[in-house]
């Protein structure tokens, strides 16, 4: 399981050949953050540097050349130190490194202060993604500055910066079939998660007990962790956003709304899953999720290839109006109430985003100021939802506090759409009988 050695090199080359020659690329790690006092957050490697090496180490370097003689991708890591090792865990180093990662070369990352200016020196373009770390920003400019001091001896200085992300996030917008395979398992993991939650629930339980069952199933099927905080939000709870407090008592005749995904070798799941504490929908209950529903089937209808990224959005939009005016929430034409957005108080948010390394993946939405256009390999998120305030005014207090959201994972295809996160139950009678 996993993405191979081959497929990392054959990620490097094709950033290389677009790179164009006399330029080079350089991209650090993600840095160790701390948590409080002597204690670090759990290290999570940065995307980028992952999507081109798939090595987890902390105060590493990836630098590309295009041409160099001898070896276009070079690799600065941490030395072997036996008395580190001892207290932290094993270090890769940079003979091992070679091997492990598939660079063609690899330094102590001690020597990058002698070695890097060296390397930058001579090309005309720097690709380098500016402003993500603003302590590395200011060594990648020492290093600059190091050759522009020594022109007067004829050393030349690289002449543009160029955004790294430009070429590397379009790349990592298309998935590989390794890399769907990933998502895909993920996914499953995930949808098993929701289904115990389902399962777990009743009257009485704490929202952080569901979120319990939740990270007990990513856990134990071999992911490590959650792909972002997980909402467990009962009640009004639901009708927030992105609650994450996950501490109110679970009550029966509420809904309770759980969007909860685990990372699994590095790639995200994201799965939004609404169902009655109790077991068992109310009418109200029972007519608004229903709307959802058609809603995301209308979006995910859309999914497909030569469909630009928004008509998955109006297909959800449209359906979530005629819900809401069939059951009285919103009065007048369809049309008219769409043309002015007369369901942003209930239904403000967009229907999906890209997925991938990042819960919110790279990628561009829009290309030249228009829409961007579905391809085969690109994966997302559709999520349609319904929010009734509680202290909402506009609707009777029968609707007030019922919060819905219902997301799955998808990837485009030649086809149309291959649903990732179809294991969890969303259907009305699924969820009363798995409940039951």
């Amino acid at each position: 399981m996993g993405i191979t050695l081959k497929e990392f090199s054959t990620r490097r080359k094709k950033l290389i050949e677009q790179m164009g020659g006399n330029s080079i690329a350089i991209l650090p790690s993600a840095p160790v953050r701390t948590r409080n006092r002597d204690v670090d957050y759990p290290f999570r490697q940065g995307s980028d540097f992952h999507y081109l090496t798939g090595f987890v180490e902390p105060d590493s370097v990836l630098v590309l050349i295009p041409g160099r003689e001898h070896g276009e991708s070079i690799l600065f890591c941490k030395e072997r130190d036996i008395t580190k090792e001892l207290w932290d865990g094993v270090i890769t180093g940079p003979e091992r490194a070679m091997e492990m990662v598939g660079v063609d070369d690899a330094f102590p990352i001690g020597d990058i202060d002698d070695i890097l200016p060296n390397m930058i020196e001579g090309t005309e373009k720097v690709f380098y993604s500016m402003g993500l770390d603003s302590q590395f920003d200011s060594r990648v400019m020492e290093w600059i500055n190091v050759i522009r001091s020594k022109v007067r001896n004829g050393a030349h200085p690289p002449g543009e910066f160029v955004a790294l992300e430009h070429f590397l996030h379009d790349m990592r917008l298309f998935k590989s079939a390794q890399e769907i395979k990933v998502m895909d398992k993920a996914a499953k993991i995930s949808a098993k998660a929701h289904k115990r939650a389902m399962e777990k629930c009743k009257p009485g339980k704490f929202e952080y007990q569901l979120e319990a069952e939740i990270t007990h199933t990513f856990m134990d099927a071999g992911s490590r962790s959650a792909a972002y905080p997980s909402i467990i939000g009962g009640g009004d709870n639901g009708c927030i956003l992105h609650y994450i407090d996950n501490a109110s008592e679970l009550k029966s005749g509420d809904l309770v709304l759980i969007d909860a995904g685990c990372e699994l070798d590095y790639y995200a799941s994201d799965i939004t899953r609404t169902f009655p504490v109790n077991g068992c929908f109310s009418e109200e209950q029972k007519a608004l999720y229903q709307t959802v529903l058609n809603a995301q089937n209308a979006a995910i209808a859309a999914v497909k290839p030569g469909n630009h990224w928004n008509h998955p959005h109006e297909a959800a939009v449209h359906a979530i109006v005629e819900g809401l005016v069939e059951h009285g929430l919103l009065k007048g034409d369809i049309n008219t109430l769409i043309e002015e957005e007369s369901y942003k108080p209930f239904y403000m948010h967009r229907t999906g985003h890209w997925i991938g390394m990042d819960v919110h993946d790279v990628g561009e939405y829009k290309v030249g100021g228009e829409w961007r256009v579905l391809e085969p390999g690109m994966a997302l998120t559709v999520e349609p939802g319904l929010y009734i305030a509680p202290d909402c005014k506009d609707v009777e207090p029968r609707w007030r506090g019922i919060g819905i959201r219902i997301e799955d994972d998808v990837v485009v295809t030649k086809q149309g759409v291959r649903i990732l996160s179809e294991g969890a139950p969303k259907e009305i009678s699924e969820i009363e009988a798995l409940m039951s």
